[in-house]
């Protein structure tokens, strides 16, 4: 979806084309978007972000286990095979992870490979405004958590990615 909408246009449109224009916000997770529907109609974007948020926290461990799991590896295989939505290409080279150097990338692999093996998901993080060097350091203290820690830490910036992909689309 390329144009913005109103919040009057959001809160306008029936369910299906809600879901249709907002289900890949949570990465292909269109069940977050039918669940914040339920929510409308929204007084601000930051309301309409707070029930995506909602959908998403108030989800069963195995939906919230799939969503996390349906995040890629930040300069992951995906990302090398040109598989990532545009919206997570978007996010991942304004954070320079598309300009990785060879030792750079090795390093990211193994993260990402010692991450997911502790955890059980990937690692994800809003990476915008963020550049490789804040990331690898998030990285490096993030994978010391609890699985209990780290699940609530991905599950809110899994909520962190879904608002700044709304600010993008919805106007204020």
């Amino acid at each position: 979806m390329s144009a913005r909408l109103t919040l009057r246009a959001v809160n306008a449109l029936p369910e299906l084309d809600f879901v249709v224009a907002f289900g890949g916000v949570a990465e292909h997770s269109p069940w977050v978007a039918e669940a914040a529907a339920a929510a409308r109609p929204y007084a601000s974007r930051d309301d309409m972000a707070a029930a995506f948020t909602a959908a998403i926290l108030g989800a069963g461990p195995e939906r919230q286990m799939a969503l996390l799991n349906a995040h890629p590896d930040l300069a992951g295989r995906a990302a090398i095979a040109g598989e990532l939505t545009e919206a997570s290409r978007g996010e991942q080279a304004g954070a320079g992870l598309d300009r990785l150097t060879p030792a750079e990338f090795a390093r990211f692999t193994n993260l990402n490979a010692a991450y997911r093996e502790r955890f059980g998901f990937p690692f994800i993080l809003a990476v915008k405004g963020a550049d490789k060097h804040t990331i690898l350091a998030a990285f490096e203290t993030r994978i010391a958590s609890s699985r209990e820690e780290e699940l609530a830490t991905a599950l809110r910036q899994v909520a962190r990615i879904v608002a700044y992909r709304l600010a993008d689309r919805v106007d204020g």
